[in-house]
């Protein structure tokens, strides 16, 4: 078996999220592996980094996955773009080592959340741009995420309240930064929990909407309980930009 490491963008608009499902194929990992095993033949199945919700984004998704008979990566990738929809699309393919797993081996990632923070609509980008018409105060934003960086329970930004394993994770760092009527939130980590991005988001948009303190963001940590952090922002706004495996960047 010869085993794959690829790199993949989606506009996750339209599909169910990456995770495949059994009933339905509208799903990102459906869509891949259906075009490999046309390309060859073989039952593909295939490993992304984390899966990431429906109406997420993705330019940097890494997937493994292995086939009986080799491909050159480079024949391969042309063909997997040729046969893949629109919206999705192969940025690098490479022979990977026999024992290498997209999830297993990934050490970080960064996840971009993108907001429109102006009255007029946004027409252009409005699927991919959580639009925010309120003034938000970025300094203030910036302040509490410098609080919510390091090593910490992060119970309270999780999407399953339920959740029985550990929800301690590290986030190196959280980058807040507007240029023009765009918002920029990027957020650096060892991993994250269940709609912990978009938790974080909507609890730093109202620090920036003065609904409050950059200082309570400690006792949001404090309490590990759901209750006390804000509300999910919308799935389009995030997008999955890189994945780690060596090292990340500035930890």
């Amino acid at each position: 078996m010869q085993n794959y490491k690829l790199t993949i963008a989606y506009d996750g608009t339209r599909y169910q999220g990456w995770q495949g499902q059994g009933n339905t194929d509208n799903t990102l990992q459906a869509r891949l592996e259906g075009a490999l095993c046309r390309l060859t033949g073989e039952q593909v199945e295939v490993h992304a980094s984390g899966r990431t919700d429906a109406g997420v984004h993705a330019a940097g998704q890494v997937v493994s996955f292995a086939l009986a008979k080799p491909i050159p990566p480079d024949t391969l990738m042309e063909h997997l773009n040729r046969y893949l929809p629109q919206d999705m699309g192969v940025m690098a393919l490479d022979f990977a080592p026999p024992r290498f797993h997209a999830r297993l081996n990934a050490v970080g990632k960064t996840y971009v959340y993108r907001i429109w923070n102006d009255p007029r609509p946004d027409v252009f980008a409005r699927r991919f741009r959580y639009a925010q018409p309120q003034p938000l105060d970025v300094a203030a934003m910036g302040q509490a995420a410098r609080l919510l960086e390091g090593q910490h329970d992060f119970r309270s930004f999780c999407g399953l309240p339920r959740f029985k394993k550990s929800t301690v994770r590290t986030i190196f760092h959280i980058g807040v930064t507007r240029q023009g009527n765009e918002v920029c939130l990027r957020f650096t980590g060892d991993g994250f929990l269940n709609r912990m991005v978009r938790i974080l988001a909507g609890t730093l948009v109202e620090v920036g909407q003065g609904l409050r303190t950059p200082e309570s963001m400690t006792d949001v940590l404090a309490a590990c309980d759901r209750s006390h952090a804000a509300g999910a922002l919308p799935a389009h706004g995030l997008t999955l930009e890189q994945v780690y495996y060596d090292s990340i960047p500035n930890a």
